[in-house]
Order: structure tokens, then sequence, then C-alpha cells
């Protein structure tokens, strides 16, 4: 019995270690500011803000980013996906937090996107830019084709390469390159 006990109480005490661990790097990471650089290239705004602070959405911010990434040809908002910016964020600090992103297109409202596609081959007909899920950038520091590297290596969402446009598009999709 005293065995039994012994291997339950080092094994909760392992666990707790383990957690211990854990939390300092969950502290550390919340302790951090999560901001970004941004440019519109259409409308030639910047934004320069934190949007997350000690592991909490900075009040207002989600407001002014909504605001900026707006489809600009009509001016409709829409909530971008809080998951989009950290994987922008996550994309910045791979570059040393140098530049800034100039945005192509953040949020397009269904009359713009489908104007689009009678446009152009390369805009799908329910594109994560009509739920506020998908961005075209490129960024300021960094060739657009390393920008493409470092975000298909990151693993988490689309990741499509427009060269002869120069840009990026990320979404918080699937996982899945063009």
């Amino acid at each position: 019995m005293a065995i039994g006990r012994r291997t339950v109480l080092i094994g909760v005490l392992s666990g707790a270690a383990g957690l211990t661990g854990l939390g300092r790097a969950a502290r550390a990471f919340a302790s951090e500011a999560q901001g970004l650089s941004l440019y519109h290239l259409h409308t030639a705004e910047t934004l320069r803000i934190v949007y997350r602070e000690h592991g909490e959405l900075v009040a207002g911010a989600l407001d002014e980013i909504d605001y900026f990434l707006r489809d600009f040809r009509n001016d409709k908002l829409h909530s971008i996906d809080v998951a989009l910016l950290d994987e922008l964020c996550r994309l910045y600090e791979k570059f040393e937090g140098r530049g800034r992103f100039e945005v192509i297109s953040g949020y397009r409202s269904p009359q713009t996107n489908e104007a689009l596609r009678h446009v152009s081959t390369g805009v799908a007909k329910n594109s994560l830019h009509l739920t506020g899920r998908a961005i075209d950038v490129r960024l300021t520091s960094a060739k657009t084709d390393r920008l493409r590297d470092a975000a298909i290596a990151m693993h988490s969402g689309g990741v499509g390469y427009y060269r002869d446009s120069n840009f990026v598009h990320i979404d918080t999709g699937d996982f899945r390159t063009w």
C-alpha cells in the first residue's frame, strides 16, 4: 500500500512540476504585448496598435483593426478573426519585428467579392475574406517569397503566394498552400 501511495505522490509531484513549467511559459507569453504595424495600400492609412496585453484583448483595439481592415471599396465593416491577427503577429516576430505589413485586402463584402470574381480568376466564391479570416499582405522588411516560406513553416491556415502581384494571402482556414 505504501508503494501505491508513493507512486501516486511521485506522479502528482511530477505533474505539478510540469504544470509549473507550463505556467511559467504561459505567463511569459501572456505578459508580452502583441501588436501590429500596418499600412493600407489603397487608403494610405497607417495603424500601429497593440491588441493584446498580458494575455487580454485591449479594449477598443479590435474595433480599430476592424475599421482599418474594412472593405475600402464601400466602407463595410466585419469583425476580424483574432486568430488571424495572432498569425500575423507570429509572422512579424519571425522577421524580428522589423518593417510593417502593407495590406492589399482585408475584409471583403459579398458585393466586392462578387465583383472581383468577375474580373479575376484568383478570387474564391466563398473566400475567407468574407468572414474576416483572411488578409493579403506583404512585409516591408522581407521579400515576398521569404514571407510566404515563413508563413508555410508555421503550418497553420492557408498560404497563397501571388508572385506577379507581389503579395501573400494568409488565412485561418485549414492548412493548405497555393
